[in-house]
C-alpha cells in the first residue's frame, strides 16, 4: 500500500496529541478518517494507534490492533505494559511482559517500571527480585524512575531493609522515592516512620501527591490518630494543592467510624461532591454496626435505596 510520506506523518503526530491528552472522542475520529483513506494498516500509523489506545485506557482495541500490527517495537509492548498497570491490571501487565520476552524483544530503561510496579500489586517478589537483577545489568540503577519503582515494590512485598537500603544508597531522591518509601512503612505497621517521612517532606518543601496523602491518611485510620488525620484532610487543597478524592474521603470515613464519630463521619460523606462508591457506604456502615447508630444506618440505607 503506497501513501504519501507527509499525509503518514500528519496522522502520526494527530495520534501523538491523542495519546498525551488521552482524548478517546478524538482518537475515534482520527482512526476512523485513517481508514476512510486506507492508510489505517500503514505499519508506523498502526503502531500509533494501538499506542494511543493504550493510553486511553481502551485495552481491547489496543490488543485487537497489536495482534494485527506486523512491527512489534519495544514502545509498543511498553505502552501496553504500562497501560495495564496504571489501570491496576496487574496479571495482565505481566502477561504482556512475558510475551514479550518469549518474543526475544529487547527491554528497555522504560520497560521495567510499570513491571515492578505489578509485582508490587500481586506481592510477586521473585520475579520482583529478578528484574532487580536486570536493572543492574543493564545498567539502570542510575536512573531514578527504576529505583522509585525497586523501593515501592520492596516495600508493597514487605521487604523493607531493601526498599531501605535502595533509598539510602541513591544520589537523587524525588518526592516519589518518598512517597515508596512510606507505603512500605505503612503496609508494616510503621507509623512513626510515616510520620517522620511525611514531615521531613513538607519541611522540605517537596511534592506532597494524593498518594502519599492516602498513605498518611490510612495510617492516622489505623493508629486511631484522629486529630492529625482531621489536620492533614483539612490542609490538603490549602497547603499541597490536592483536591480530596475518593480514598481520601473514605480513609477519613474508616478513620472517624472506627473512633465512634460516625455522626460526624456521616456529615463528612453527605457534604461531599464527588459520586460516592460501596466501599466508602460499607466503611460507614460497618461503623454503625460496631457502634449500634441504627438512626445513622437507617438514613444511609434509604439513601443508597434512592440510589438505585
Amino acid at each position: 500500500m503506497y501513501a504519501r510520506p507527509r499525509t503518514i506523518t500528519f496522522f502520526a503526530s494527530l495520534l501523538d496529541k491523542c495519546s498525551s491528552t488521552k482524548s478517546l472522542q478524538k482518537l475515534k475520529q482520527i482512526h476512523a478518517k485513517t481508514i476512510l483513506l486506507n492508510i489505517s494498516s500503514h505499519s508506523f500509523l498502526r503502531t500509533k494507534l494501538v499506542s494511543a489506545y493504550a493510553s486511553c485506557s481502551q485495552m481491547r482495541e489496543a490488543h485487537i490492533l497489536f495482534f494485527f500490527t506486523s512491527r512489534q517495537p519495544t514502545f509498543l509492548y511498553n505502552s501496553i505494559i504500562r497501560a495495564h498497570s496504571s489501570l491496576n491490571q496487574s496479571s495482565q501487565s505481566l502477561a504482556v511482559f512475558h510475551h514479550m520476552i518469549s518474543a526475544q524483544k529487547p527491554f528497555d530503561i522504560f520497560t521495567l517500571p510499570p513491571v515492578l510496579k505489578s509485582c508490587g500489586q500481586l506481592s510477586d517478589l521473585t520475579l520482583g527480585r529478578e528484574l532487580h537483577g536486570a536493572v543492574l545489568v543493564n545498567g539502570y540503577s542510575s536512573n531514578l524512575a527504576n529505583n522509585n519503582s525497586l523501593i515501592s515494590m520492596y516495600g508493597k512485598c514487605g521487604e523493607l531493609d531493601c526498599a531501605m537500603k535502595l533509598f539510602d544508597e541513591m544520589p537523587v531522591r524525588s518526592y516519589v522515592s518518598y512517597s515508596a518509601l512510606m507505603v512500605g512503612y505503612e503496609k508494616l505497621g510503621m507509623a512513626m516512620e510515616v510520620f517522620i517521612l511525611f514531615d521531613k517532606m513538607v519541611e522540605m518543601g517537596m511534592v506532597v501527591d494524593e498518594v502519599t496523602l492516602t498513605t498518611v491518611l490510612t495510617t492516622c485510620s489505623r493508629e486511631g490518630m484522629v486529630e492529625k488525620g482531621k489536620e492533614v484532610f483539612e490542609k490538603m487543597e490549602e497547603s499541597f494543592g490536592v483536591k480530596p478524592k475518593l480514598e481520601h474521603y473514605t480513609c477519613m470515613v474508616d478513620m472517624l467510624g472506627k473512633a465512634g464519630l460516625v455522626e460526624e463521619a456521616e456529615e463528612l460523606v453527605m457534604g461531599m461532591e464527588l459520586e460516592t462508591d460501596m466501599a466508602l457506604w460499607n466503611a460507614l456502615l460497618t461503623a454503625c454496626r460496631v457502634h449500634g447508630k441504627v438512626e445513622v444506618a437507617g438514613r444511609v440505607e434509604r439513601r443508597l435505596v434512592g440510589r438505585s
